[in-house]
This record gives C-alpha cells, structure tokens and sequence, in this order.
C-alpha cells in the first residue's frame, strides 16, 4: 500500500508541473517561458529531497536482496515507470524514461500530441549521465549525512528530481528544433558535416547561460528561506533548504552543458 501511494504522490507532483502541450508553429519565446517555469520545479525538488538525510541504505543493493542487485531507488524507479507507462507518461514526447526496456504499452487512449520533433528525436537521451550525475555527483553536495529510515519517501523524491532535471534537459531537442527551423541555414554545413564542435559554437550563448544561472540562484533564494512575518534581507547568515550556490552550480556543470549535449545529438539526426 505504501509502495502504491508513493508512486501516485510522484505522478501527482510532476502533474502539477506539466506544461501546455507545444504549439504546432513552434517559437523560442515559448521554449523560453517552458524552461523558466521548469526551474521552479527543479528547485522546488530539491527542497523536498533536502528534507531527509541521505539515507545510504536506499542506495545499497543489499537491502533488497531478492531484487537481483538493485537498490531499493533504482526498484522504486522501475516500478514507477512501469506504472506511468500504462498510464500514458511516455506518450508525451517531453518525457524520456530511465528504464525504456521494460516499459509497458499504455492502456489509456492515447493524446494527440503535435509532431515537433524529427522522428530520429527518439534515439536522443541523455538519461544515463542524468543518472550518475544527480546521485554521484547532486545528492551529496545538498543533502545531510545521516539515516532516519524513510527509504521509500526518499526514492519518490529522488525520482521527482530525476524526472525534473531529465524534462529540463531533454528540452534542449525543443530548442534546437525550433533553431534550425529559425535559421537552418545555420546549421545545414556543420550537420552535414557532422561537426559537433561547430554545432556547440552556434547553440552557445554565454550571456544567455549566465542569465540563467543567476535567475536559478536567486530563486533558490526565494524559495528555499524559511519564511517568517519579519521583514528580512539576503545575507551570509540567511538559512536556506538547499544552498542556492549548489543550484547554480547544478545548472553550470550539469544542467546546461547536458542541455546542449542533447542539442548537438538532435541536430546531428535532424537530416536523417
């Protein structure tokens, strides 16, 4: 029952932050404001991950051993999506599963949703680095050393913020889709070409990915203070849910350079 209640309460919370379906006519003002909204919701898992510890048992194999070597996380991961797979999750083309394999086919009547991407847009996923990077590199940096045993509240959270930070990223084929129908020109030589470097030099914009880093920061700021009827400013001794310099370090190292990895694979199979 436990098990069954947290697999509704991360499909619950994702829905929330579901964005309108993309229009047919595609404009970078609305991947833009996709994207902005999306932060909002990356924060805000963090925040509710950083409630618990880190509980290391959830990531040992050893605590469910009839599982044949997988954690208690990666078991709640799979089950998860094999349930939001039945459901429909994956008919979205925004949402890319961790565990395509084993997924079974939805039996609910499927939405029609419009056709933006190239069909080659499906062999692009950047789940796997999303994966080793959010528990060997993310989780430690934002969560506290300890154990209170709440194993399965913490794989939903961590899938809530696996699920979030792979929409995020998995936007980029959005952005470089609505790009090359922008201005294909650009990019014919360099996809024909199979340059990836020259690829990565027209999709960088660093005043644009400074911007974004700064605004993430800042809403780390905002939504991570504990709120009280003080008036209160910004300072070294503010106390915030997850360190705000973590989040922009997140969206530095991790977010936007896998954003545009995902990018470059797309453009690369746009011709195809």
């Amino acid at each position: 029952m436990a098990s069954t209640e947290h697999f509704t309460t991360a499909t619950s919370e994702m829905d929330e932050e579901k964005e309108a379906p993309p229009p047919q006519d595609l404009t970078l003002g609305w991947v833009r404001d996709a994207l902005v909204r999306q932060e909002d919701s990356i924060v805000f898992a963090l925040i509710e991950r950083a409630r618990f510890p880190y509980n290391a048992p959830a990531y040992d194999p050893s605590l469910l051993p009839q599982q044949g070597g997988r954690s208690l996380v990666e078991a709640f991961a799979r089950g998860a999506e094999v349930l939001q797979a039945k459901f429909g999750r994956y008919q979205n083309p925004e949402e890319v599963p961790f565990f395509p394999d084993d997924l079974p086919a939805p039996s609910v009547i499927p939405y029609n949703f419009p056709e933006v991407f190239h069909p080659a847009s499906a062999y692009v996923t950047e789940n796997n680095a999303i994966w080793n990077m959010y528990f060997n590199d993310l989780l430690p940096l934002f969560t506290v050393e300890g154990d209170d045993g709440n194993y399965t509240s913490t794989a939903a959270a961590d899938l809530v913020c696996l699920q979030a930070l792979s929409r995020r990223i998995h936007y980029g084929k959005y952005v470089a889709e609505v790009k090359f129908r922008d201005a294909p020109q650009d990019y014919m030589t360099a996809i024909c070409a199979k340059d990836r470097d020259a690829l990565m030099k027209l999709l960088t914009f660093e005043a644009v990915e400074e911007m974004v880093k700064r605004r993430v920061l800042k809403k780390a700021m905002v939504f991570g203070q504990t709120v009280t009827l003080e008036d209160k400013t910004f300072d070294d001794e503010t106390k915030y849910k997850v360190d705000p310099a973590v989040v922009a370090r997140l969206y530095d190292e991790w977010v936007i350079p896998l954003t545009k990895d995902v990018e470059v694979e797309y453009l690369l199979r746009r011709l195809d």
